[in-house]
C-alpha cells in the first residue's frame, strides 16, 4: 500500500466579472418587464408580482459579492438571462475541457510535473456539456496524458469524491499519478429569473495533481483518510437530461430544467450531516475537531459555514481557520473548496492537519483528511 499526497493545485478564473449591483439591475429589469406583461393578472389577484432583488439581500442571503463568469452579456440582458456561448465544432476543444486544461497546467507546474507523469484523469463536477466522449478523456487527449480518464458527478461534492477515487487508486498502486480536474460552469444551469437564487453560482475550474508521497516534490499534502456519504434528498434537483424529448412537454420552459432547491431545508438538514461527517471522520482517525489547524469547506453559504465550524471546533472558527472565497467567486459548486485549499494554504506549517470537505445534492458529502509537509 502506498500513501498519496496532494503536490500541486491550480484555478482557471474567468476574466469576466458581475457584481451584485450589476445582477441587481438586470434582474430589477426583467421583473418590471414580467410585471408589466402580466398588469391584468396582478391586478385580479391571480397572480403574484414579481419583487425587485438588492445587494443587501444578497449579501445577507448568501455572503456573495460578485462571481465570475463564462459570459455576462446574455446574463445582464433582461430578454435573455443565461449566458451566451457560441457553438463549437466538435472538432474544436470544448469550453469545459478548455477550462479545465488551464488550471491543470498550473497544477502540473505546482507539482513540477509534466503530463507525461500523469496516469489518470478524473474530470469532476456537476455538470456536463455532454453525455459522452467523456470531458476527462478530452483533457488527457490535450494534455498528452498516457493511461485512463473518466466523468465523475457527484454535484458538489464531486471534488472531493474524485480525489477519494485517485487516492484509492494510488494507495492499491494502480495508478502513480492521477489529475482531477472540477471544470464548473455553474452560470449554465443556474435560474437568473428566480430571486431566491438567481445570485448563488459563478463560474471556474480547478484541478488537483494526487500522487505517491515518496515522489513528491516539494511541499505537499499527506492524504491521512477519506471519507464520503450519500443520503437521497430530492431539496436540490435538476430534471433535466438526455430524455427530456421524450416526455409530452419536454422541450418546454420548465423551471425544474435549472437549478432548484428548497433552500430552508437544505440548510436545516445538510448542516447536522457535514458537521457529524466530519466529527465522525475525525473520531475514526483519533482525533477531535480542534485538531484542525484549517478546513477548507465548500462554499455555498458563508452562514451554513460558520454554524459548521463552530459544530466542529466548539467555537467560533477564526477567519484563517476557515477561508471563505464566497464574496469573490460565488458557489462554484465542486470546485468551491478546492479554490479555497489552492488559495490558502501554503502559509501552514509542518505536521499541521487540515480538512477540505464539500457538500451538496444528493445528499452528498466528502472529507479529506491531510497534514502538511514541507
Amino acid at each position: 500500500m502506498y500513501t498519496p499526497a496532494i503536490t500541486g493545485t491550480g484555478v482557471f478564473t474567468p476574466d469576466e466579472v458581475i457584481t451584485n449591483a450589476e445582477l441587481v439591475e438586470a434582474f430589477n429589469a426583467y421583473a418590471d418587464r414580467m410585471n408589466a406583461a402580466n398588469a391584468a393578472p396582478i391586478a385580479a389577484g391571480e397572480m403574484e408580482p414579481m419583487q425587485h432583488s438588492s445587494d443587501a439581500f444578497i449579501v445577507k442571503a448568501s455572503g456573495i459579492e460578485r462571481r465570475h463568469v463564462m459570459n455576462k452579456s446574455g446574463i445582464l440582458d433582461p430578454e435573455v438571462m443565461h449566458p451566451l456561448l457560441r457553438q463549437r465544432s466538435d472538432d474544436e476543444p470544448g469550453i469545459m475541457a478548455e477550462m479545465a486544461l488551464d488550471a491543470a497546467n498550473k497544477a502540473l507546474e505546482q507539482a513540477g510535473r509534466s503530463p507525461e507523469d500523469i496516469d489518470l484523469v478524473i474530470c469532476a463536477a456537476s455538470n456536463m456539456e455532454r453525455a459522452y466522449p467523456a470531458i476527462a478523456i478530452e483533457i488527457q487527449s490535450l494534455l498528452g496524458i498516457k493511461g485512463f480518464a473518466f466523468d465523475m458527478n457527484v454535484a458538489c461534492s464531486s471534488a472531493t469524491f474524485g480525489i477519494q477515487a485517485a487516492a484509492d487508486m494510488i494507495r492499491s498502486g494502480s495508478v502513480r499519478a492521477a489529475l482531477v480536474v472540477n471544470p464548473e460552469i455553474c452560470s449554465g444551469h443556474l435560474e437568473w429569473r428566480d430571486r431566491d437564487c438567481h445570485f448563488i453560482f459563478g463560474d471556474v475550474a480547478t484541478a488537483t495533481v494526487i500522487e505517491r508521497i515518496e515522489d513528491a516534490k516539494g511541499p505537499h499534502f499527506e492524504i491521512l483518510s477519506t471519507r464520503c456519504a450519500t443520503q437521497f434528498s430530492n431539496n436540490i434537483r435538476n430534471n433535466n437530461g438526455f430524455l427530456r424529448r421524450s416526455r409530452p412537454d419536454g422541450m418546454k420552459d420548465r423551471r425544474d430544467m435549472q437549478f432548484m432547491q428548497n433552500g430552508r431545508k437544505v440548510f436545516k438538514e445538510v448542516v447536522p450531516m457535514v458537521s457529524h461527517h466530519i466529527a465522525d471522520h475525525m473520531t475514526a482517525e483519533g482525533l477531535e475537531g480542534a485538531a484542525l489547524k484549517r478546513m477548507w469547506l465548500h462554499q455555498a453559504n458563508k452562514t451554513m459555514n460558520d454554524l459548521i465550524g463552530k459544530k466542529v471546533l466548539g467555537r467560533e472558527p477564526a477567519p484563517e481557520e476557515q477561508p471563505n472565497i464566497l464574496q469573490e467567486y460565488a458557489n462554484t459548486s465542486s470546485a468551491g473548496s478546492i479554490i479555497a485549499f489552492s488559495q490558502n494554504s501554503d502559509d501552514l506549517a509542518e505536521g499541521d492537519l487540515g480538512l477540505i470537505c464539500s457538500f451538496g445534492a444528493g445528499y452528498s458529502v466528502g472529507s479529506v483528511l491531510l497534514r502538511r509537509h514541507l
